[in-house]
């Protein structure tokens, strides 16, 4: 199998897939225009080049006596766990808790700063770890070396401890500092508080870390704004400096039906059933000792959305068992996909296996499998949530027959917007992957056309497919995929499609510069635009396909399956920021494989058509049963 220029092969037949990406050879090999740059990057190699770096006991004893004082200015989800667990487990395995795990996140952000010469700086970053920023860390760096709290991401103190209303202001803001007896933000304000302090008898609380008892918050400040939809859009609404409108699932709400009705973001992602308005649990808001404080209207805190885990299980979720039995190195040299830790490999497992110093022991492995299982359960959990919210969004309507002869058969598939309440997708949705995949098989069981299918690397056969613009597997003529496109512009007119918002230019130092004028007066900036594709609220799209006469087999039945499926990204991405290496020592291979094993059918549908010239009507939003509709056609 040929490859071309800076291919990267992912399945079996091809070159090695797990090799390594050097980030030293890469930035050996690269020079750099401006000089901060330069020492940035080649300052932060060693982090996803390198295995764990060598300390000396100062430098680990002085690393602690920082993690303890940062500890002081801003608390661990872990911290307040103590008193919320229910909202620590929902919160543990959100994609808020994801937003900077993420070795894609994190490599995609750094390949932006680089290619921007640094003059992107820490505005990707810096709405998927605010504290990391807040307690000023490298704007690039391995998750492994970041402090705890830091790579928490969008964790407790982040929107609790928001002092003051922002607006759209692209995720930069700053925290309150101060311990855990610091005062927090919340919805309804200290009454519940004030009366579980007062009755010592049953809670045994205290604000002063002086005194005995539980350490809680001195006070909740009200916060009208954490039960708007405008302190979503303080983060979800992204434009960058130069006026390129990255995301805009803020601005679509504002414009929405469900707006216009007074419901709020919050009314969707954090009530009973993900992605529709339903109503709220009246619960405990906290559990003191045993003691459940009075019950209140309870938000979820699990926000499922697209994006799913690609690391390793012992890292996320969050999980304070997980963090003291092994730290992170540790973790990734658990195989947990080997068994170890169970009975069945345990009982058949070679006496002669060396095992890393941290498992070297049955009863470490069987606790490391304990912490693995309750982890994969949880995962388990999110996953059902995320196809839960998924299929609010994304729903399939008619299937209309256009043609069905020998001549060919054409037909069209309906694909709705199952909420009012924003596009399908929505906010990054120039990364979101969401397609049909078509299958038409003949009287001979033999597949006749298909479209939607994956290339070798598992992507779909568009123009940024690898191995269609290598000639190794035609372009997808008929792909219906909702996934908006970057456009920038040419340095001598024209556009063209990119994985990146990042222009292509002469210019050795292409930077992120504000525009020279108002881009209200153009309605984009200059550089750069997006072609968005998404639909709108309670919107349809139609994709219409047709297969030749020449693909027909002859007369008889022709079974047409529908399947609508999701990615977090595409393929593609992953290769375009794979030469800068991933977090926890992961091979482009390794990330590629656990995107593609995370792609999710939303719905199935199987029709059967007859060469017989009617034109009938499905229904696929009703049974899998397929009931015809209408013989006739339109």
């Amino acid at each position: 199998m040929t490859f071309g220029l800076n291919r990267i092969p992912t399945r079996e037949g091809a070159p090695d897939p797990r090799r390594r990406v050097s980030l030293w050879k890469t930035l050996l090999g690269i020079g750099f225009g401006a000089g901060v740059a330069s020492l940035f990057f080649t300052s932060v190699a060693v982090s996803f080049a390198s295995e764990a770096p060598q300390s000396s006991p100062e430098d680990v004893a002085a690393a602690e006596h920082r993690r303890l004082f940062e500890a002081e200015r801003y608390p661990s989800a872990t911290a307040c766990r103590t008193c919320h667990p229910g909202h620590y487990r929902e919160w543990s395995v959100s994609q808020h808790a994801y937003a900077q795990l993420s070795p894609i996140f994190n490599t995609m952000h750094a390949t932006v700063v680089k290619r921007t010469n640094g003059s992107n700086g820490d505005f990707c970053v810096r709405c998927h770890t605010q504290v990391g920023m807040n307690l000023e860390e490298p704007v690039f760096m391995s998750n492994m070396d970041r402090n705890p709290v830091s790579r928490e991401g969008i964790t407790c103190v982040v929107c609790h401890r928001l002092e003051n209303e922002y607006g759209k202001i692209s995720g930069r803001f700053a925290l309150v500092e101060g311990g855990l007896n610091t005062p927090v933000y919340g919805p309804t304000g200290a009454g519940e508080l004030k009366r579980v302090l007062d009755d010592q008898g049953s809670y045994q609380l205290t604000t002063d870390p002086a005194e005995q008892g539980r350490v809680v918050h001195a006070d909740v400040e009200h916060a009208a704004q954490l039960s708007t939809s405008g302190f979503c859009g303080t983060c979800h609404d992204v434009t960058l400096k130069n006026g390129f409108r990255l995301e805009e699932a803020f601005s679509e709400f504002k414009n929405s039906p469900a707006a216009a009705r007074g419901e709020t973001c919050q009314d969707c992602h954090m009530g009973k059933v993900p992605g529709k308005k339903s109503g709220y649990r009246l619960e405990p808001a906290a559990v003191v000792g045993g003691m459940p404080t009075a019950p209140r209207r309870r938000t979820n805190h699990m926000f499922p959305g697209p994006d799913y885990s690609v690391i390793h299980p012992g890292l996320f979720p969050h999980n304070p068992q997980a963090a003291e039995l092994a730290t992170m190195r540790e973790w990734l040299s658990f195989d947990h996909e080997a068994g170890w830790g169970t009975d069945a490999y345990e009982k058949s497992a070679s006496k002669d296996v060396e095992y890393p110093s941290r498992w070297r022991t049955i009863d470490d492995r069987y606790d490391g499998r304990a912490v693995i299982d309750s982890q994969m359960e949880l995962l388990a959990e999110m996953k059902e949530q995320r196809l839960a919210i998924l299929r609010e969004g994304y729903r399939l309507g008619e299937l209309k027959v256009r043609k069905a002869s020998k001549r060919g058969l054409k037909f069209e598939v309906e694909v709705r917007n199952g909420t009012d309440g924003h596009n399908v997708p929505t906010g990054f949705d120039a990364e979101r992957l969401t397609w049909l995949r078509v299958a038409v098989t003949g009287p001979d069981g033999k597949t006749v056309f298909q479209s939607g299918d994956l290339d070798p690397n598992g992507d779909v056969r568009d123009l940024h497919s690898h191995h269609v613009h290598d000639g190794m597997v035609p372009l997808d003529k008929q792909l219906f995929s909702l996934q908006s496109r970057f456009l920038t512009r040419n340095l001598r007119g024209g556009e063209r499609e990119q994985v990146l918002p990042i222009n292509y230019s002469l210019d050795p130092l292409p930077f992120v510069r504000p525009e020279p004028f108002s881009v209200i007066l153009t309605g984009r900036p200059s550089d750069a635009r997006k072609h968005k594709r998404g639909i709108g609220p309670l919107e349809r799209r139609i994709a219409a396909y047709h297969v030749k006469r020449s693909a027909l087999t002859g007369a008889g039945d022709y079974r047409i399956n529908v399947k609508l499926k999701a990615a977090m990204v595409p393929v593609n991405l992953v290769l375009e920021i794979a030469d800068l290496g991933f977090d926890y020592h992961m091979t482009t291979g390794d990330v590629i494989e656990a995107l593609v094993a995370g792609h999710m059918t939303l719905w199935d549908r199987t029709v059967t058509v007859s060469l017989d010239g009617e034109k009938p009507i499905f229904d696929l939003a009703g049974s899998p049963e397929q009931a015809r509709r209408d013989g006739k056609g339109n």
